[in-house]
């Protein structure tokens, strides 16, 4: 079963499953009843790019919180409970758009349901998260250690105690940190239920390890037709969660806009810090929201033939640059210039 088959799940105002565009999420990482550095951080993550956001709910404060948040702004806030079905209820009540619980740890049926109850009268969905570290202990030891069968049949067992509560507006969670291991569990639950799954490797690492991990994990499952929103969990500042993301997604061909960055490894040939353009490049064009591909080389002598599958690229050579589009050489410009010009050529790209 795959996105396209997926229950459609509205999550504020936005949509995931049966086949809608897969979405971007972040966490924060500030004090949930800290509103004025939470809500910054949002803003800046909302520009980046991020779908959704989730909070942290640990107290009472932290769910009321929420409601001053949720006015200053613009994405679908989820918020994130452990342990105290009243907080999962409070966070409703101050405006949630979705809450994330783990049934198994929010205490007996009766509490669950009232949980249940809450968010059917306020059509809020639920996001059913289960992390291999957290699994049962029974489960553990029927299958002999932690296993992605052992992750799918404690996460179709929590979605099962909701739906005989009579509630099914639900996102599935089941990550692990290791790769394999969520890939082969992602791949089983897919057949099990149709609800949207939310893709993520948890505990994935620093920037460096976390991308590497995550891209081969959401790209084995993600390239199967399986996933509806997305999270790559980094160690850092959320805003490289999203660029992240977004490269991965545009990466498999399931998200259009943005530039495509591509830079030579530099050689013995190099006349440029190419490795300081290059990123200084990167940096310059999350301004734009171009469909294009822009190549940054590292030498005049193979740089345009090396960019002549990129819409517009720039080329080092000693105290110069050139300005190459579609192959072609079309500007010489002074190397202190060489990223204005280019800014200049994306700001009027297509006009």
């Amino acid at each position: 079963m795959g996105r396209e088959t997926t229950k459609v799940i509205h999550i504020g105002d936005k949509v995931i499953g049966g086949g809608n565009p897969i979405l971007i999420q972040s966490m924060t990482n500030t004090k949930t009843t800290d509103v004025k550095a939470t809500v910054e951080q949002i803003k800046k993550l909302e520009d980046a790019g991020c779908d959704i956001i989730r909070c942290a709910v640990p107290t009472m404060e932290a769910a009321e919180a929420l409601a001053d948040i949720k006015k200053e702004i613009n994405i679908p806030l989820v918020a994130d409970i452990h342990f105290d079905y009243r907080l999962a209820i409070a966070a409703m009540e101050h405006g949630a758009d979705k809450i994330r619980i783990n049934p198994g740890n929010i205490g007996s049926k009766d509490r669950i349901q009232a949980v249940i109850d809450v968010a059917s009268k306020r059509n809020i969905p639920i996001r059913v998260g289960v992390n291999s570290g957290s699994l049962e202990k029974e489960i553990v030891e029927k299958n002999g250690g932690v296993t992605a069968e052992g992750i799918v049949e404690s996460a179709i067992d929590k979605v099962r105690i909701i739906e005989d509560m009579g509630y099914d507006n639900l996102v599935v969670s089941i990550k692990s940190s290791d790769v394999l291991m969520c890939v082969k569990a992602h791949e089983l639950i897919s057949n099990e239920i149709n609800y949207p799954l939310h893709v993520g490797i948890t505990e994935s690492g620093t920037v460096i390890s976390g991308n590497i991990k995550s891209s081969i994990g959401l790209g084995l499952i993600l390239n199967q037709g399986i996933g509806d929103t997305i999270r790559v969990s980094l160690t850092g500042d959320p805003i490289e969660e999203i660029k992240s993301a977004k490269l991965i997604l545009r990466t498999l061909g399931l998200r259009k806009g943005g530039i495509e960055i591509v830079s030579c490894p530099t050689c013995g040939r190099t006349q440029i810090d190419l490795i300081s353009l290059a990123n200084q490049v990167e940096n310059m064009v999350q301004d734009f929201s171009l469909d294009i591909k822009v190549a940054v080389m590292g030498c005049v002598v193979n740089g345009p033939g090396e960019a002549k599958e990129a819409d517009i690229g720039i080329a080092g050579g000693i105290g110069e640059g050139l300005i190459i589009k579609k192959g072609e050489i079309v500007k010489k410009v002074p190397e202190d210039q060489l990223i204005s010009e280019l800014r200049n050529e994306l700001s009027n790209w297509g006009k």
